[in-house]
């Protein structure tokens, strides 16, 4: 069933709506998720209201890792199969992902100020994720250096997966340096997070993630449709 995905007709075909159907689930999801945390959730004891960024701060700054482990898993199945899908969605997840780690950037600093004093230290996680934008900003730079997409694909690729050697630093900074992060208040062994202030956050998570995978879903059918356009065009010049 997956592998019909891989087929750039069905893959047109079957995200004709789906990138619709996710991107209002998402919306859903997404004000549900705010209505709680913001209305229903309580304050916290020790922050106030302030701690109440984290419904965007902390979805925002999962997606920025997760995106870019996704576009890697893409970079993997276009570096063995070289196909038009896994280009283009490894392409798409680019811009995405780069907005998500600006998002969580910029709403790390409004919620550092009134806890720690500033805007910006040169902390363990907030240099290595701005170091992820970077990395972000230099792939999507990179992507563009041919008009041929196709010629960069195995480029871009080898790219992706240098880069991710970023992405276990950034979650793992709060345990391998002492930063002004607190640790884990999700884990795999459980939550210390107050149920209401748990589920707005799953919520906001869950519509973090469908809007994300709608705008990629889109992004990249746009790419595709480009792409066998320009094919074509090659084709008829050289015939």
């Amino acid at each position: 069933m997956w592998l019909s995905w891989a087929s750039p007709p069905k893959f047109l075909e079957k995200t004709r709506q789906l990138w619709k159907i996710l991107g209002v689930m998402g919306g859903v999801f997404m004000v549900l998720g705010l209505y709680l945390g913001l209305a229903v959730a309580p304050v916290d004891a020790q922050q106030g209201e302030v701690y109440r960024v984290l419904y965007v701060h902390v979805p925002a700054a999962w997606m920025s890792m997760f995106l870019y482990m996704v576009a890697c898993v893409y970079a993997g199945l276009n570096w063995v199969y070289r196909g038009s899908v896994s280009a283009v969605m490894m392409r798409a997840l680019l811009p995405t992902g780069a907005w998500m780690t600006v998002l969580a950037l910029v709403t790390g600093a409004l919620w550092g100020k009134p806890t720690w004093g500033t805007y910006w230290v040169w902390d363990a996680r907030m240099t290595s994720e701005l170091l992820l934008l970077f990395i972000y900003l230099g792939l999507m730079a990179l992507s563009q250096l041919s008009l041929d997409a196709s010629k960069s694909d195995r480029v871009l690729a080898i790219g992706l997966l240098i880069g991710a050697v970023n992405i276990p630093l950034i979650y793992g900074s709060v345990v391998f340096w002492n930063t002004l992060h607190q640790g884990y208040s999700v884990s795999l062994s459980g939550s210390r997070l107050h149920p209401d202030i748990a589920r707005a956050l799953v919520l906001c998570l869950l519509g973090f993630w469908l809007c994300c995978a709608s705008t990629v879903l889109n992004r990249a059918r746009h790419a595709l449709l480009s792409r066998r356009a320009m094919q074509a065009t090659l084709q008829g010049v050289s015939t």
